[in-house]
């Protein structure tokens, strides 16, 4: 009778969960290696000698990133949430990949602006369907206890693929051309991220919800909560001032200081670099601390970093913002669905993060371009990085007002008989 008691029905499946579990860290790190890593930070390699080569603007190089997120992402960013938490986040990251991908092999082919803004268009696309917002939905199902390193280490693909892409841009670009590194890195793109994401499941076993999501949690009572504004405001000041940094940072280097492209592209890869240790030590300081501070010393880091560009043309100076710049670059995309989880709960959060992200997509895409317009109207960056400077302050400030992780809402306390 003893012999009966040790259950030996949850050993079997605990194996098979944490083989999925595998899986679907690895589907996201691989899909932000490509949407992000590749897509979002490897374009602007390419900015510069579209301007030389094909006589456009900073601000026009920067234009289709901004017209096109802001086109796309109030569009599309709260659908994409809703057919998240409805139909689930798999569907969505295919056909993200696939845009995203198309779009990298059709930019280098353009040699007008029309043709341009309609690649960029479907880049805006494959980010909103195949980037972050899935991504952080289908991990914030399958990871509770260890969500933080869990998005950590998914996140890590956007560093791993950032720091990779200046290196092979300026590799292919050395052997191809620019025009054809550029389509060959959407073909890579392509063979990444597609074939994990065919086979990715969208729940744990025996956790997919009888009911839609959308009926269980009402979006309506996170909306009124002056949480939410806080970590809008502060999320969208935050990516804001890393968007407008990234975005033009090569032009900066190149056109205005003078580095080589060979060192460009070092410098632009120890900044991805820095990232990973910002994704990896951020994850796990958000699983040990509360959430908030860990939120705004990312925030912080940015903030402090970016007046380090003005002394660029110092190698010192220009390594140190790399790493530093880095840090806080890794650990601020991350951050937002961890807090916001925290806060709000994981049953609305394709939403919530549809909303955030549109939010966050339409300042990553105004910022850059506001940059490098006032850098062709001034003939300085000092004016755009000064606004940058002063938005990462912003962030900080909101974040700093948020409630601690895990502080419920301000509620009246039932009456006691």
């Amino acid at each position: 009778m003893t012999q009966e008691a040790p259950p030996r029905a949850p050993a079997p499946a605990a194996r098979p969960v944490d083989l999925a579990q595998i899986h679907v860290a690895a589907t996201a790190f691989l899909s932000l290696f490509a949407i992000v890593g590749f897509a979002l930070y490897g374009l602007p390699f390419f900015y510069d000698f579209m301007v030389q080569e094909h006589g456009w603007t900073r601000r026009e190089v920067t234009s289709g990133n901004a017209y096109s997120k802001l086109i796309v992402g109030p569009a599309f960013g709260f659908l994409a949430g809703w057919v998240v938490d409805r139909f689930g986040p798999k569907r969505l990251m295919i056909a993200g990949i696939l845009m995203a991908g198309g779009a990298l092999i059709g930019l280098g082919a353009v040699s007008t602006l029309s043709f341009f803004y309609f690649f960029y268009l479907f880049n805006a696309l494959g980010y909103v369907c195949g980037g972050p917002l899935p991504n952080q939905v289908l991990l914030s199902r399958w990871f509770q206890k260890n969500r933080g390193k869990a998005m950590g280490f998914a996140y890590v693909g956007i560093g791993v693929g950032g720091a990779a892409v200046p290196l092979i841009a300026h590799a292919l670009t050395q052997a191809y051309g620019w025009q054809r590194a550029l389509q060959i890195l959407g073909v890579l793109m392509l063979a990444v991220a597609l074939p994990p994401a065919l086979f990715v499941k969208e729940w744990p076993v025996g956790e997919r919800p009888a009911v839609p999501p959308t009926v269980s949690a009402p979006l309506l009572p996170i909306l009124r909560r002056p949480a939410f504004y806080l970590l809008l405001i502060g999320s969208m000041c935050s990516i804001g001032a890393v968007g407008g940094t990234m975005q033009n940072l090569k032009l900066y280097l190149s056109l205005d200081i003078g580095y080589t492209q060979g060192e460009i592209a070092q410098i632009a890869s120890l900044v991805l670099g820095g990232s990973l240790i910002g994704r990896v030590s951020m994850g796990v300081l958000a699983d040990r601390w509360t959430k908030k501070y860990v939120m705004l010393l990312i925030y912080s880091i940015v903030a402090a970093s970016i007046p380090l560009l003005f002394f660029a043309s110092s190698p010192a100076a220009i390594y140190t913002f790399a790493v530093v710049f880095g840090i806080g670059l890794g650990g601020d995309y991350m951050i937002i669905p961890l807090m916001a989880a925290e806060l709000f709960g994981v049953k609305a959060l394709g939403r919530i993060m549809g909303i955030v992200l549109t939010a966050d997509g339409i300042a990553e895409a105004v910022m850059p371009m506001a940059v490098a317009t006032l850098r062709d109207t001034a003939g300085s960056y000092r004016p755009g990085f000064l606004l940058l400077i002063a938005l990462a302050a912003v962030g900080a400030a909101a974040v700093a007002a948020l409630p601690r992780a895990g502080q419920p809402p301000a509620v009246s306390p039932p009456a006691r008989a």
